[in-house]
């Protein structure tokens, strides 16, 4: 098990002037930030980062909004970081999150979830090798 996960903070979450709130949340959950960069997906490199869901039916619509705008990825650290970052995130549908997560409080709608959050440890690392080289993440 890993210590570490992956998280983009999204364009929804930007726009609405979240990001603060967020990283403050995750902070406080006890996540250290091993890497933090802003930047902004083509939709190249977003349909990259999302080749897993290439066959599903929202795979468009989720490459046009995950390039639609600046978002905040991250690299974090804690205990069991994965299923702890999942926990604090909650549902992918902010109406079936629990109270108190992070897409109960600032996501808009299932497409628009506020962030994301890797869903394994492998994936986690695939994740955040996409956006840090070795050189970055302390």
């Amino acid at each position: 098990m890993s210590n570490r996960t992956f998280t983009m903070i999204k364009p929804d979450a930007m726009k609405n002037g979240h990001a603060g709130a967020i990283l403050d949340r995750i902070i406080k959950e006890g996540f250290r930030i091993v890497a933090l960069k802003q930047t902004k997906l083509s939709a190249e490199k977003a349909g990259e980062f999302y080749a897993v869901h290439k066959e599903r039916p929202f795979y468009g619509e989720l490459v046009s909004f995950m390039s639609s705008g600046i978002i905040i990825a991250a690299i974090l650290e804690k205990e069991n970081a994965v299923a702890s970052f999942r926990k604090l995130i909650g549902a992918t549908n902010p109406a079936q999150a629990e109270e108190g997560t992070i897409r109960k409080l600032f996501a808009t709608s299932l497409g628009e979830n506020a962030v994301h959050g890797s869903d394994s440890d492998e994936n986690a690392a695939i994740e955040g090798s996409f956006f840090f080289s070795g050189l970055e993440q302390f």
